[in-house]
């Protein structure tokens, strides 16, 4: 179940517009994610995989201990989805990549996660570019 990621009551509208979509992304994320046997962080750790990471990037590009990240690619491991590697430029280090089963699920679960193109279809072409520039200074 996908926790709401807004107060009890928001201070304005567009506060409330904003939790509503993170809500509905939230959501819509997490059940394409269960319809391909993967837990919401494991679908996330899987996104970040297009080139060789190591474990304490991706605990820090997640906001999580390493030690959850280890147990998010110990099960991966296990399904045979990514695999670990020496790093070539460190060898006490390693990476951790994407197998070709890997890649094949995570092709699947992006081409099913259609939730941001479903609601940006909903707008014009000068609305989505409006949206992009908002939510870019939102986020500045």
């Amino acid at each position: 179940m996908a926790v709401p990621s807004g107060p009890v009551r928001a201070s304005t509208d567009a506060e409330r517009a904003m939790f509503d979509f993170v809500d509905a992304y939230d959501r819509a994320y997490e059940t394409a994610a269960t319809q391909h046997g993967l837990s919401v962080a494991q679908a996330c750790v899987l996104g970040r995989l297009t080139d060789p990471r190591g474990m304490r990037e991706l605990a820090d590009e997640l906001g999580c201990d390493a030690s959850n990240v280890t147990q998010i690619i110990a099960r991966l491991e296990g399904r045979d989805l990514v695999r670990r590697h020496t790093n070539p430029s460190d060898r006490r280090s390693r990476q951790i990549v994407r197998t070709g089963a890997g890649d094949a699920l995570y092709a699947d679960f992006e081409a099913s996660f259609a939730f941001a193109r479903a609601a940006i279809a909903n707008l014009t072409a000068e609305e989505q570019d409006q949206l992009a520039t908002l939510l870019r200074k939102a986020l500045a």
